[in-house]
């Protein structure tokens, strides 16, 4: 993988506030990403230091073997689930400017 990519996508996610969320969709197509998939792949391998746990699926839940702890630390920031689902309308991070001007 590119090094100037991953650093891209590591700045993306790193640029979402406490209290908001974002996709693995919204984050590719912000750091110029081929898919989100990659993001999650970046995120596995790269991500402990990130707060990985404001990254959610494109239906607003978190991944299975996540969701516990993902829930929990986003409801410690305000972001409350029905269920298991975030609702994006209300929490979804407006990325029209990242805030860590990379771009």
């Amino acid at each position: 993988m590119d090094e100037e990519l991953h650093e891209r996508v590591r700045a993306v996610i790193s640029d979402v506030p406490p209290g908001k969320v974002s996709t693995y969709g919204d984050i590719a197509n912000l750091a110029g990403a081929p898919s989100p998939r990659m993001v999650g792949a970046i995120l596995a391998e790269d991500g402990s230091d990130l707060p990985w746990h404001r990254i959610l699926r494109a239906n607003g839940t978190p991944a299975p073997h996540l969701a516990d702890e993902q829930l929990a630390r986003l409801r410690a920031e305000g972001v409350l689930a029905d269920g298991q689902k975030v609702d994006l309308r209300t929490y979804r991070w407006n990325q029209e400017e990242p805030e860590g001007g990379l771009w």
